[in-house]
């Protein structure tokens, strides 16, 4: 399966999921708490992601632990945009306007 099929299978997920019950649905829980909620649990799995990378040697031990925390970074991630009305799509719709561009040009025209 491409990776593009299972992201629009995860935004497909989130949006049926935030319209079940909070008590049946993690994913309606987190909306149902808000987005400070949301965006605290994409902050606590951003630093999760950076431990792992930390620990991470590089030859290879807790690479697993990488994959894993930056899977939950990514899905929090998800739940956070489905719930600002956006999607995963936009994000990669992003990345696709800047592929050709020089990340410094890029940023440049940011004026970051």
């Amino acid at each position: 399966m491409a990776a593009s099929d299972i992201i629009e299978r995860l935004d497909a997920v989130i949006a049926e999921r935030r319209a079940a019950s909070a008590d049946a649905s993690y994913v309606a829980s987190l909306n149902e708490a808000g987005l400070n909620k949301i965006l605290e649990k994409v902050g606590e799995e951003a630093v999760e992601t950076i431990i792992a990378a930390k620990e991470c040697s590089a030859d290879g031990p807790g690479g697993d632990a990488v994959i894993r925390e930056t899977a939950d970074l990514w899905f929090h991630t998800a739940v956070m945009l489905g719930h600002l009305g956006l999607s995963t799509a936009d994000v990669l719709a992003e990345l696709e306007r800047r592929f050709g561009t020089s990340g410094i040009t890029e940023k440049a025209a940011r004026g970051n």
